[in-house]
């Protein structure tokens, strides 16, 4: 069955219901989307307290609340979102039981990223053993840089093995900064220049200067970065900025095929507050052409990630 078949399918199917008040609101999202694939490329699955699947000793976190895959999926249905991006969070560390299984579940509409650590010895070299036993499933390695007490080894070999083991395995690198950190990546996305870079949460404008995060606008000029529209800052919160000129001036430089979406979901998420978020994207994006507006909110990151319904 193919992707528009499918869609046309689901939304035949509600057509022929009487539709809820709420659920009538949700048509305002653009008419683009009524067709065009939707790739929600940032969201965080966890199993809470479930023992067969505990957090790591060294988690950062702990949520007690569950979110499941079961619930993503049923999310994703009510919500119209075809395909997702499963990124393994901190408390599992490297140890990705949750994360394969919440790839059985979802089936081909979920793929995931993974974590390992350059400076944790034989970390890194799980990676191609994990990725070889989910094929096409495994489609970045993620690295964070956000927090004093654990931050990459910049400049090190063992930053660069896991580039290299990355790269070697066809796989992204997704990066998680605040924006002081920045410069120490770009050595590694100008040599490993045919591996894609994936910046989350806008590279994090609200979490540094605009000098600093101009260091992040900058990256747009290396043709393998790929901007990543997700955790939208709010302006109520410190430091009370506006994200809207940030947003304009990466979809500047990026363009459509070089920006994604992603977020919404989490353990509260209804299909109507899925959608809504998105919703949220959507308009930030109205500057744009309906074409670019649908190539970001999933086009882009189904050609980049090659998700297609088995």
């Amino acid at each position: 069955m193919t992707d528009l078949t499918r869609r046309q399918m689901i939304r035949c199917t509600a057509g022929a219901l009487p539709l809820p008040a709420a659920l009538v609101s949700e048509a305002s999202i653009a008419d683009e989307q009524n067709t065009a694939v939707v790739v929600d490329t940032h969201l965080h699955c966890f199993g809470g307290l479930d023992p067969r699947f505990p957090y790591h000793s060294a988690a950062p976190y702990r949520p007690e609340a569950k979110a499941t895959p079961e619930h993503l999926i049923r999310s994703m249905d009510s919500a119209g979102v075809d395909f997702a991006v499963v990124v393994h969070p901190e408390p599992y560390q490297d140890d990705h039981t949750y994360l394969e299984h919440c790839l059985r579940i979802g089936g081909s509409r979920l793929k995931g990223t993974c974590l390992f650590f350059s400076d944790r010895p034989g970390s890194v070299d799980r990676m191609a053993t994990l990725v070889r036993q989910n094929p096409d499933r495994i489609i970045a390695a993620r690295v964070h840089a956000y927090a004093p007490g654990r931050l990459p080894p910049f400049g090190t070999k063992e930053l660069r093995h896991l580039w290299a083991t990355a790269t070697d395995l066809g796989l992204a690198i997704q990066l998680h900064f605040e924006p002081r950190y920045a410069a120490g990546f770009e050595p590694l996305i100008r040599e490993f220049s045919d591996t894609k870079v994936i910046i989350d949460h806008l590279g994090r404008p609200m979490q540094g200067t605009i000098r600093e995060h101009d260091v992040v606008v900058r990256w747009s000029r290396f043709r393998n970065t790929v901007m990543k529209i997700s955790s939208l800052p709010d302006q109520n919160r410190y430091p009370h900025r506006d994200a809207g000129p940030v947003i304009h001036k990466l979809t500047n430089v990026f363009g459509a095929d070089r920006i994604i979406y992603g977020g919404g979901f989490n353990s509260q998420a209804t299909g109507d507050s899925y959608r809504n978020y998105r919703q949220q994207v959507a308009d930030a994006l109205s500057h744009l052409s309906d074409d670019d507006r649908s190539r970001i909110l999933g086009g882009t990151a189904q050609t980049l990630f090659n998700f297609a319904y088995a």
